[in-house]
């Protein structure tokens, strides 16, 4: 599982710009199963995505296209861990850990 943590790195004006495109982006990704929690930051300095279900390189490449990336609006900081414990809702995405 991974922890997205966006930091935006233009004023917020510049971020809403994009953020059609980038809500789109995120909905792609949910049906896809990816994605499963997303919100800003607060204060509103980036956001939060926690993600699941591919490798490291593929959630490095999907970071990558993000509009917001592309349009240079915002870095990530990508932490991997295993979540061994989840609430039942997320019983599906638990993980085991590696012996």
């Amino acid at each position: 599982m991974f922890v997205m943590e966006l930091t935006y790195t233009a004023p917020v004006e510049a971020v809403e710009e994009e953020m059609d495109a980038h809500i789109a982006w995120l909905d792609g990704y949910y049906a896809a199963g990816i994605f499963l929690a997303s919100g800003r930051k607060v204060p509103r300095d980036g956001g939060m995505i926690l993600a699941g279900g591919v490798s490291r390189a593929e959630i490095e490449r999907i970071a990558a296209g993000d509009p917001f990336t592309v349009a240079g609006v915002c870095t990530y900081r990508i932490t991997e861990f295993l979540a061994t414990k989840t609430s039942a809702d997320l019983a599906t995405v638990r993980e085991s850990p590696v012996v």
